[in-house]
């Protein structure tokens, strides 16, 4: 008895041993696992979490659907969200006249109170003032604006997405300077001129500008570039009065309006010489002008809102958040692009046509990088467009 007594006796001891080196080795595998998942990037540890979020969203447009521009754009977008079983949302017209202000900030201070969604979008200029009220008042309701430059670090509970439209000008410019030369396209003169219309000499609008300047230098440095400005983004007789001008006397056949509605007047005057063609900018112009401007609109640089929001949810899955942020999108992130279909691809030469799409990918890659006007100390901009005044 003794003797089996002693054997299970070692028997056990051995056991327990064993078990002690098992136990011992498990927070060696434990930690070499847990060094693994800290070393790879955040937004690869959540993603498989975040993916299976369903974001409940509302979009505030402060007008109507129909513009055939930015509400266009992000309802399209969201839509393309909800489609893909990513978000539920609601979009609520509060219209655009000066009546309809007083409701911006009371649907804004309705919908936050709620507490019903994960996000409240918002886009334009007119918005930011009473964004800062409400954010502020809700600071744990997360909020996004589009297309305002003046959101800057305002609220830790917003974040601004803005476009590259430098980016954009690199492409119009790399464009107008090869469609300038095409002599055998009718309307296009021997003198290689093209035109800008801006809205006000302002930082933004000169950041579309040292674009366009760049990508006209880069594609044909002898093109001139005669660089005009309304002061006001309504006036359509006075842009009108300036393309006429760059027309009539310096044989300018291509011309880029960056002059909200006033440069739809540039487009009326290309129309009315049969001399020249016309540019648009921010939403495809060819879906917004009467059908005699759009038939010499030969493409438009785009501001994609709607892309740019599924670029938000794609970099919010992932884990990747930018709350307190200005984000500034460009060709590489879908932010800004241009109209590729429809006059482009009907009237434009091929040879310009891949000139343009070559243009587009040397940027999206980096091999090219577009210089911007915005926080420029340097005054570049202004020095270039001044030299290649014609």
């Amino acid at each position: 008895m003794k003797k089996l007594m002693a054997l299970l006796l070692a028997v056990l001891l051995a056991v327990s041993l064993f078990a002690c080196k098992g136990a011992a080795s498990t927070p060696a595998a434990t930690d070499e696992a847990t060094a693994e998942a800290t070393s790879a990037p955040a937004p690869e540890e959540t993603a498989a979490t975040a993916e299976k979020k369903v974001y409940n969203v509302v979009s505030l447009v402060n007008g109507n659907l129909g513009d055939k521009s930015f509400f266009d754009s992000a309802e399209s977008g969201l839509k393309t969200l909800q489609d893909a079983g990513r978000i539920t949302y609601k979009t609520i017209e509060m219209g655009a006249t000066d009546a309809d202000q007083p409701k911006w900030q009371e649907t804004l201070y309705e919908v936050a109170a709620s507490g019903e969604y994960d996000l409240i979008i918002c886009g334009t200029w007119q918005m930011p003032d009473y964004l800062k009220e409400v954010a502020t008042e809700y600071p744990d309701q997360k909020f996004l604006i589009y297309d305002d430059a003046s959101y800057v670090g305002v609220n830790q509970n917003v974040v601004n997405l803005t476009y590259r439209q430098n980016d954009m000008g690199y492409l119009i410019g790399v464009f107008a300077a090869a469609m300038t030369s095409e002599t055998s396209v009718a309307n296009i003169n021997a003198d290689k001129v093209v035109g800008f219309v801006g809205g006000e000499d302002s930082p933004v609008i000169n950041d579309f500008l040292y674009g366009f300047l760049e990508g006209v230098k880069a594609t044909d440095p002898e093109v001139k570039v005669d660089t005009r400005y309304v002061t006001n983004y309504y006036d359509t007789g006075v842009a009108k009065e300036l393309a006429l001008s760059m027309i009539n006397d310096n044989n300018c056949d291509i011309i880029w309006g960056v002059a909200g509605q006033a440069g739809n007047g540039a487009a009326e005057a290309a129309f009315e010489t049969k001399k020249a063609y016309f540019i648009g900018v921010d939403s495809d112009q060819e879906l917004t002008l009467s059908s005699d401007l759009a038939a010499i609109t030969l493409t438009s640089g785009l501001k994609n809102i709607g892309q740019s929001l599924i670029w938000f949810f794609d970099e919010w899955d992932a884990g990747r958040t930018y709350w307190g942020q200005e984000i500034n999108l460009g060709l590489l992130q879908g932010g800004v692009g241009i109209v590729t279909d429809k006059n482009f691809a009907a009237l434009v030469p091929q040879t310009v046509q891949d000139k343009v799409l070559a243009a587009q990918e040397a940027v999206q890659n980096g091999t090219i990088k577009v210089s911007t006007a915005i926080g420029d100390t340097t005054n570049g901009a202004v020095t270039l467009r001044d030299s290649m005044q014609p």
